[in-house]
């Protein structure tokens, strides 16, 4: 059945306003997914405050030609979803990665064909990259331990050289 162009319109509109308010987008070819997967995905996404939108891919280009995006759009192919971040998220990357975790159990229905990250168009491979960047809280740690890593040696080494003289002196 053919969408009016009212109802056009209207997902065009809705599609900029997602492009306005998401800092990251991720084009999701979601070919073969069932109707509990789709409600899943989404679910999860709402769950972490992010969404999930499906449109045809002419009203996504038509939504995008407007907007102040870098770069060359992905090729949009198969069925197409947008999973976006909200206004004011913090993580960037958190609709990318919910996304991936996502794909990661079901490879064969739903894969990530590209996305918007800080402004700019990306490819799959560059948002698979994206997606596998650890938490935040791993990266910290990571940092720290490279960071205390150096210190930690010179204790041990001023703590040997305390006990040779401690040896040398009894």
């Amino acid at each position: 059945m053919a969408i009016t162009k009212e109802k056009k319109v209207e997902i065009v509109k809705k599609v900029e306003d997602i492009i306005k308010k998401g800092e990251s987008l991720v084009f999701v070819n979601f070919h073969g997914l069932t109707v509990a997967g789709i409600n899943e995905l989404r679910r999860r996404l709402q769950a972490k405050g992010m969404g999930y939108y499906v449109a045809k891919k002419t009203l996504i280009r038509r939504a995008f030609a407007n907007a102040k995006v870098e770069g060359e759009m992905p090729e949009l192919g198969g069925e197409v979803a947008v999973a976006y971040s909200s206004e004011g998220e913090k993580d960037l990357l958190a609709p990318i990665k919910e996304v991936y975790d996502f794909h990661k159990k079901n490879t064969e229905v739903i894969k990530i064909i590209g996305g918007v990250f800080e402004g700019t168009f990306a490819g799959a491979e560059k948002m698979m990259v994206l997606a596998k960047i650890p938490p935040r809280e791993v990266l910290y740690a990571q940092f720290l331990n490279v960071i205390n890593s150096p210190i930690q040696g010179l204790v041990i080494g001023l703590d040997a050289i305390a006990k040779k003289k401690e040896e040398a002196g009894a």
